[in-house]
């Protein structure tokens, strides 16, 4: 009989035992393997979204809340700021690029966002079907935004106030869908982008007319800006010397205040971190318990068992065969708990982002991440470590000894 189905015997000869230890082992595993996806996701979503975005000037508040809902539109914004002020410091000489943001509205929970053609390049945004948005009531939709929401090229919709809920629409005026995104892996999947005259236009009942053809919110005419306002401003800086002149430029000159996406980011995930590493320790504890167990019920297995492997001995089994009997034993219980524990991790996080209602923080199970490798080694040296004592023991044993006692 080889020592693989000689192990998996003696494994089961007390099945009690060896589903304890794998159902430890799977548990550890499972909550790694959903830190780990969950942490990852959340640290690349950070990254992705505002990887070229230097600062965001909105209304004073939360500097926090300002970047979630500027860059990832899963926060209520601070409030709006005026278009005046908003375009002087877009002309500011400290600034390369600045894309206004103009948000309040939304379909069936996908946030409609006023901006002007700026955001193309920002984004590096490309068209899969279709085109850009460029006249008022154009709408230019994310690639998972055309799929959930069952949208196409031509199709028209009406927009809801707030950033939620559809309770009150906007059904004097709707969308037209001129284009669809190519998918970009951002937070822009999940948008519906129009221009900021649109935006204005719902929300100004009184208006006849709105601004044609304009997808840009610097216009010329300084009337027409009087009394606008926009949600905020995505700042690109022109040189390193920005960095340190332009956020304190805002925060003192003017009624605004500016926020870092990097240093508001590395606050959240700082915060978020140490709940994450909490939840990895006390995972890690468990896998420490369960090779533990791992260890005792080989050892006692291995007393129970002296004289049948003494017998093998003497039919002709090398002291190499009863060593790598008693590996494959660790072995085993691990690996089937660890690979049980990321199938059980996968299905766990795919439950839970299913539940989001923020399609912009939404979590999947169902991507595969190179370091779950390391938590499949990471069972396999607790098997290896927990049998090694047991396996060095069978090893060593001394045959005639017994076989007298017996």
């Amino acid at each position: 009989m080889s020592p693989f189905k000689l192990s998996w015997k003696n494994l089961w000869s007390k099945p009690l035992n060896a589903t304890l230890n794998i159902l430890l082992i799977t548990f550890g595993t499972c909550i790694l393997t959903v830190l780990l996806l969950a942490s990852t996701q959340i640290e690349q979503k950070l990254e992705n979204n505002s990887k070229d975005i230097d600062l965001v000037v909105g209304a004073k508040g939360s500097p926090l809340q300002l970047i979630l809902s500027s860059i990832y539109y899963i926060d209520f914004p601070t409030g709006n700021i005026p278009l005046k002020e908003a375009n002087e410091l877009a002309k500011n000489p400290f600034v390369k690029r600045a894309v206004p943001l103009a948000l309040g509205d939304n379909y069936n929970g996908v946030r409609i966002v006023g901006t002007d053609t700026n955001y193309i390049g920002l984004y590096k945004l490309k068209i899969k079907e279709g085109k850009f948005w460029k006249e008022d009531m154009d709408a230019t939709i994310g690639a998972t935004v055309a799929k959930e929401q069952n949208l196409k090229v031509g199709d028209t919709f009406y927009g809801g106030h707030g950033l939620t809920e559809m309770s009150d629409q906007h059904k004097e005026h709707a969308y037209k869908v001129v284009g669809i995104l190519a998918p970009q892996r951002n937070v822009t999947d999940n948008l519906i982008l129009t221009n900021v005259a649109s935006i204005w236009h719902m929300h100004d009942e009184g208006e006849a007319h709105v601004h044609e053809g304009h997808d840009h919110a610097d216009f010329k005419s300084e009337q027409e800006t009087e009394g606008k306002e926009i949600t905020s401003l995505l700042i690109q800086y022109r040189s390193p010397m920005s960095v340190a002149m332009f956020p304190r430029m805002v925060n003192q000159m003017t009624s605004l205040q500016s926020a870092s996406p990097a240093m508001e980011s590395t606050r959240l995930f700082s915060l978020i971190g140490v709940g994450v590493d909490t939840l990895q320790w006390f995972a890690v504890l468990i896998m420490l318990v369960a090779g533990i167990s791992v260890f005792v019920n080989l050892y006692n297995s291995l007393k129970e068992r002296t004289y049948d492997l003494a017998v093998m001995r003497t039919l002709g089994a090398s002291r190499l065969k009863l060593f790598i009997i008693i590996i494959l034993e660790g072995l085993i219980l691990t690996v089937i708990g660890s690979l049980i524990g990321l199938a059980v991790g996968h299905g766990i996080l795919q439950i839970i982002g299913s539940y989001q209602e923020s399609s912009q923080a939404r979590l999947t199970g169902l991507i595969f991440l190179p370091h779950e490798v390391y938590l499949l080694l990471i069972g396999l040296a607790i098997g290896i470590f927990a049998a090694i004592i047991p396996a060095i023991q069978a090893y060593r044993s001394n045959i005639s000894k017994i076989l007298a006692k017996n």
